[in-house]
């Protein structure tokens, strides 16, 4: 668990200083997108993440062991929160040796890949986005937040929620409301992601 924590916490470090702060700098959008075993930027500057690298052109720069500001160096960008966006959610050392584990790194990167999946094939109409502010892959339907988180205060491994706008338990009632803010389930816990959004689907707006 720890060292899937310290991994969840670097690499959310990489996609919000590293690769958000710079697009949103250079093309002013803060969106970043899931791949396969990894992220990347949507607009410029082109970067990703794959397993525990950050690839930019044809170099793979090793992330463990390197801080973001000698990252930064290499590629040939500032490592700094996206604009004014919003507040940085972790008050990072930029010159503090990241810790990125290749197992937790793929745990993560897989289940946030499953989620962009299945939140594709939950609804065609919106492209999810990896949002950088709390490392989550979501979408937003009929005011409704859909997703699947890397991890947080919350619960510390990756998990699917889903987040009815102004939720309060007088509104919702039942077993599968179980967070403050509406339901989460553990990724490794759930065998069908498409079928748990549906689930909420039908929760917050029941068929006439």
């Amino acid at each position: 668990m720890q060292q899937l924590v310290a991994t969840r916490l670097s690499l959310h470090a990489v996609a919000e200083l590293l690769l958000a702060g710079p697009q949103y700098d250079a093309s002013g959008t803060i969106r970043l997108q899931v791949t396969p075993g990894g992220f990347r930027t949507v607009a410029d500057p082109t970067l990703r993440v794959e397993g525990t690298a950050v690839v930019v052109d044809d170099r793979h720069l090793g992330l463990n062991g390197r801080s973001l500001s000698d990252l930064a160096d290499d590629i040939g960008v500032r490592a700094h929160p996206p604009g004014n966006s919003y507040a940085p959610v972790h008050d990072v050392d930029l010159a503090q040796p990241l810790r990125v584990d290749a197992g937790a790194a793929r745990v993560i990167e897989e289940a946030l890949h499953r989620g962009h999946e299945a939140l594709v094939e939950f609804d065609a109409t919106e492209g999810p986005v990896l949002w950088p502010e709390h490392f989550d892959v979501a979408i937003s339907l009929d005011e409704v937040n859909y997703g699947v988180s890397a991890g947080d205060e919350h619960l510390p491994v990756p998990y699917a929620y889903v987040g009815p706008w102004g939720f309060t338990p007088h509104r919702f009632h039942g077993l599968y409301w179980n967070a403050v803010f509406g339901a989460a389930r553990r990724v490794a816990e759930i065998s069908d992601l498409v079928g748990f959004f549906q689930e909420g689907r039908s929760l917050t707006h029941p068929p006439a």
